[in-house]
């Protein structure tokens, strides 16, 4: 938690744009700095599949488990201190067990799903997680309709999931779509939260298949284009490096630049601002000459200070 001393930001109204492990640090320095009633999160829900017959939503329970104080901070994924019986026991009978299921996690799926199987919505099940974790931010999926990420690679078509977890994002990317985006609808709330927002920050994540879902959701990027001034993206990418995951290797595959400059490309007709690490400030020119403000900040974020810090500097521009 914050020290004592630090004062909390206040009247700014936050949204923010969201995939899992590479937003949850950003995430959770807002939410310390913000009242937390003032956080809207959209989260990423490309990466949601069916498994066992339940339905896993990874990054919003990352975020949900993040901001409960809960997730195991060794993964940044999962519950702390959970256990694996029940995947132990599906392995038993011959089921998949390449997905990591926790005991404890299992129940959030089990509740999702029986609550998706009464009627309710993505979203209703969000809300109701949200609140029994002891959540005070919104926390809001993309869209109530199922838009899966779907990699075309040099062993074919792959969910994901398969690819990142199963495959261990090894085969070479050709091609991402996001199944149904054009008929989804932006889930009750979205296109209301990037509209009232006082800024929109567009987290650390992968700009492909984290943040690249949502924008496809129909209304979302031109929501974003018309409050392009108040939108600030922190890049994930720093040195030419992912802060996490593949990024790089897949921006490099598709015939991106995996560089701040290649993400400030990607999303120059909805960012004003972008923020980008010290070891990044020599493509600083050439990122203002797309149209973009840039901001340097240090946005390695190890520690809790550091998070904090970043969250901070960043309602401060």
């Amino acid at each position: 938690m914050p020290p004592a001393k630090e004062q909390k930001i206040r009247g700014q109204n936050i949204t923010a744009l969201a995939g899992g492990v590479g937003a949850s640090k950003l995430l959770l320095g807002l939410y310390e700095v913000l009242e937390p009633e003032a956080l809207t999160i959209i989260v990423n829900t490309g990466d949601d599949i069916v498994l066992h017959g339940l339905k896993i939503s990874p990054d919003l329970d990352i975020v949900t488990y993040t901001l409960a104080g809960i997730v195991d901070p060794a993964k940044g994924w999962g519950i702390r201190g959970d256990t694996f019986h029940a995947l132990k026991g599906l392995a038993g009978y011959g089921r998949a067990d390449w997905f990591n299921l926790g005991d404890r996690d299992l129940a959030t799926h089990i509740h999702r799903s029986a609550l998706l199987e009464e009627g309710r919505r993505l979203s209703d099940a969000a809300e109701s997680i949200r609140a029994a974790l002891g959540v005070k931010a919104r926390i809001l999926p993309m869209s109530d309709n199922p838009v899966p990420t779907i990699i075309e690679s040099d062993e074919g078509t792959l969910h994901f999931q398969k690819y990142l977890v199963k495959r261990r994002a090894e085969p070479i990317v050709k091609a991402i779509r996001f199944a149904g985006a054009e008929s989804a609808r932006a889930a009750s709330g979205v296109l209301e939260a990037i509209r009232e927002a006082t800024r929109i920050i567009v987290c650390p994540s992968n700009p492909l298949i984290s943040i690249g879902p949502i924008l496809a959701v129909p209304g979302v990027r031109e929501q974003l284009r018309a409050r392009r001034t108040d939108v600030f993206a922190v890049c994930p990418i720093v040195g030419g490096k992912s802060l996490k995951g593949p990024s790089d290797k897949m921006l490099a595959q598709l015939g991106y630049e995996a560089t701040a400059l290649g993400v400030a490309r990607l999303y120059n007709d909805f960012t004003g601002t972008l923020v980008i690490d010290p070891a990044d400030k020599g493509r600083a020119a050439a990122i203002t000459a797309l149209g973009m403000k840039v901001a340097i900040l240090p946005s390695v974020m190890k520690t809790q200070a550091q998070k904090r810090q970043l969250a901070r500097a960043l309602l401060e521009l």
